[in-house]
């Protein structure tokens, strides 16, 4: 309860507060400036305490754009089935910069080795009940420009 002298109203976390509860916010997962400035600006601080915080946190490693911008695009892409499209864009809109945008779709690399891809798409059509029959005799991309082929 704020005493009768105290700057801080009902509603108004003390940055101190606000810095504790960030680094619980930051260190569940990973986050990007601008939901930590919205996470501030929501405990009422002014722009000036919130740039602050966002500075410390920065400093101790609970914030870091590019980690965010690394973690959004692998789950995105694994889980939701999102591709780099549609994770630039999702970047763009959380308002990361085109550097950190570029290293997280670099992080996006398909699998070189043609055997290991071949065996991910027969597992992926195998899940999707397609019979293994089938599936064998289909002709896949890779196969076709190989050196068998006439």
């Amino acid at each position: 309860m704020p005493t009768s002298g105290s700057s801080y109203s009902r509603g108004r976390t003390s940055p101190e507060k606000a810095l504790q509860k960030l680094k619980h916010y930051c260190g569940y997962q990973e986050r990007s400036h601008a939901e930590v400035k919205h996470k501030l600006y929501s405990l009422g601080l002014f722009e000036k305490e919130a740039e602050e915080l966002i500075s410390r946190l920065i400093e101790e490693e609970y914030l870091n754009e590019e980690r965010f911008a690394i973690a959004y695009a692998s789950g995105k892409s694994r889980n939701n089935g999102w591709g780099r499209i549609k994770i630039r864009h999702g970047l763009e809109q959380k308002g990361i910069s085109k550097y950190c945008i570029q290293k997280a779709l670099q992080s996006l690399q398909s699998e070189k080795n043609i055997f290991v891809k071949k065996n991910k798409w027969q597992q992926f059509l195998l899940q999707r009940g397609f019979e293994q029959s089938i599936i064998k005799t289909w002709s896949f991309p890779e196969q076709a420009a190989g050196p068998d082929t006439e």
